[in-house]
């Protein structure tokens, strides 16, 4: 573990520096040109969201595909952990957006009801869209789709009202969804098709 270690937290300390500390800035302190734009960014969706699709369509680019072997294998193989995995980032994310408004007040309880509307629309959304295009619906579909609500909504937690959260949720996981073959266009071989849901 300590050589793992050796090697991620130079680069967790070189990112957090170089790539999320110049975009919360622009993001979020009056002197940035995003914020000086009229940039509104609740719990994080430019400054967090952006970066991490972003940074995992350049580190798949890097790195390259995977071995032929690897590929193989990488089908989901415990759809019950991918759904307990998803439900747990549910739970977790009210914390996250209605912890932004750091305090708990209507604004926290606002950014709780739109992150709740927003993941469920998307959700069905995906699905959806999984069978209007001639595929079956699917559990991990449905997981896929609720991790784009929560991305989809985060910017704009506790700004919207849930009609708005409602509409975000729809074009998200239209959006994401329809950016998932992208990945062929960039040649790159994103497993957990992050840039798109990003």
């Amino acid at each position: 573990w300590w050589m793992t270690s050796a090697a991620v937290c130079p680069w967790i300390a070189q990112w957090s520096l170089f790539v999320y500390a110049p975009v919360a800035h622009w993001v979020w302190d009056a002197s940035g040109w995003l914020f000086n734009l009229g940039a509104l960014d609740f719990a994080g969706g430019t400054v967090v969201h952006i970066n991490a699709g972003v940074s995992a369509l350049v580190a798949a680019k890097v790195l390259g595909p995977r071995l032929q072997t690897t590929k193989n294998g990488a089908i989901p193989h415990n759809i019950p952990f991918v759904i307990l995995g998803a439900g747990l980032l549910w739970f977790g994310w009210f914390g996250f957006n209605a912890g932004s408004a750091l305090s708990a007040d209507g604004n926290a309880g606002l950014a709780m009801l739109t992150t709740q509307v927003a993941t469920a629309v998307a959700l069905m959304t995906w699905i959806f869209w999984e069978k209007a295009t001639g595929h079956a619906m699917s559990a991990v579909g449905a997981a896929t789709g609720a991790v784009v609500g929560l991305v989809a909504i985060t910017p704009a937690a506790g700004i919207v009202s849930p009609a708005y959260a409602m509409v975000i949720g729809v074009l998200g996981a239209t959006h994401s969804l329809w950016a998932v073959p992208s990945k062929r266009f960039f040649k790159v071989d994103d497993v957990l098709d992050v840039f798109a849901c990003h």
